[in-house]
């Protein structure tokens, strides 16, 4: 195979071209490719128009631990004509503050640029300092673009690239945060690219994830469930199912749920197929090695304000008497 292109959201210094330089190593060792060639693009939609278009495979934001889902991105993909992911990474994030170097100032009140998604990452920095939210396409076009009396919000990396001064570093509001790129191809080449994999990894007995997007046809009581016994039938485990409204339209949505399943094997193909049969639309957007998934316990710090958890005080109690219960639950 020539050497492939990877095109990732520049300028350098983004959290997606620190995915692209981990995928590309990993493309290398898992697919025998030579070793990409990286391109940085403006924005998203000229990552997808130059996948589509069979100019070079693409690596985009999928989902962030602190977040969730980049919207923009999911929609993207699963509008696309000839596109799909075949593999995914993952990049811790971290944000430090910068301002331009040799400029002395007091950063209260100053405006504060970074991407969307790191503003929202960083809104107790912003907070106590009283900056003025300022969006960029990118964290590190935030860096390199930087004026005098800003503040930018990117990865580490940025200060040596483009000069700048570290003026606070860790300014995330939670520590462990992570995002999960994916890689992104034509739809026949992530398809002869998923069969490479499958014939190279039968010996590791390797599993893999699949995404797949469903819009129900018909709308109602229970479409849903009716849904998800479609794929419980089929013994296939989910580990994330989400909606999006078909735009412009009340009361449609399009359901994207992950599985452990390849998108080759026998249970997924017979689910896909008893859906379509059904009437509803499906397409399989990605399919890619599986990762770990951890299981850790629920505690109960980690829970948001008010709700209803049981314990053995309310069952003593009568927990459906309870004056809290009734305020949570609207009874």
């Amino acid at each position: 195979m020539s050497q492939p292109k990877l095109t990732y959201l520049g300028p350098q210094g983004t959290f997606t071209h620190q995915a692209a330089l981990q995928a590309a190593d990993q493309l290398v060792r898992e697919y025998g490719v030579a070793q990409p060639r990286l391109e940085a693009a403006p924005d998203v939609p000229s990552i997808m128009h130059v996948v589509e278009s069979g100019d070079s495979w693409g690596v985009i934001a999928w989902e962030n631990n602190v977040e969730g889902y980049v919207m923009p991105n999911l929609d993207a993909l699963i509008d696309a004509d000839d596109a799909a992911g075949f593999a995914r990474v993952g990049i811790d994030v971290a944000f430090d503050a910068f301002v331009k170097s040799g400029v002395q100032q007091d950063i209260d009140g100053c405006e504060v640029c970074a991407h969307p998604h790191g503003l929202a990452q960083c809104k107790r920095f912003i907070e106590q300092h009283h900056l003025r939210a300022v969006p960029a396409s990118s964290n590190a076009a935030a860096c390199r673009d930087l004026n005098d009396g800003q503040v930018a919000l990117g990865p580490s990396i940025c200060g040596e690239l483009y000069g700048l001064e570290t003026v606070a570093r860790q300014v995330q509001d939670f520590t462990g945060a992570r995002t999960e790129f994916l890689v992104v191809a034509p739809r026949d080449e992530v398809r002869a690219l998923s069969a490479q994999s499958k014939q190279s990894k039968q010996a590791k007995q390797a599993e893999f994830e699949t995404i797949v997007v469903f819009i129900p046809l018909a709308t109602g009581p229970g479409v849903v469930a009716d849904l998800l016994d479609v794929v419980r039938d089929a013994g296939l485990n989910m580990t994330s199912l989400i909606s999006r409204p078909i735009k412009g339209h009340d009361g449609t949505y399009s359901f994207i749920a992950t599985v452990d399943a390849a998108a080759w094997e026998p249970r997924f193909r017979d689910m896909i197929t008893q859906v379509a049969e059904h009437g509803d639309w499906v397409k399989t957007v990605a399919v890619y090695p599986r990762r770990e998934h951890p299981n850790p316990p629920v505690d109960s710090w980690m829970l948001p304000s008010g709700g209803v958890r049981l314990d053995a005080t309310h069952l003593e109690e009568g927990w459906q008497a309870g004056q809290r219960v009734g305020r949570e639950l609207l009874w």
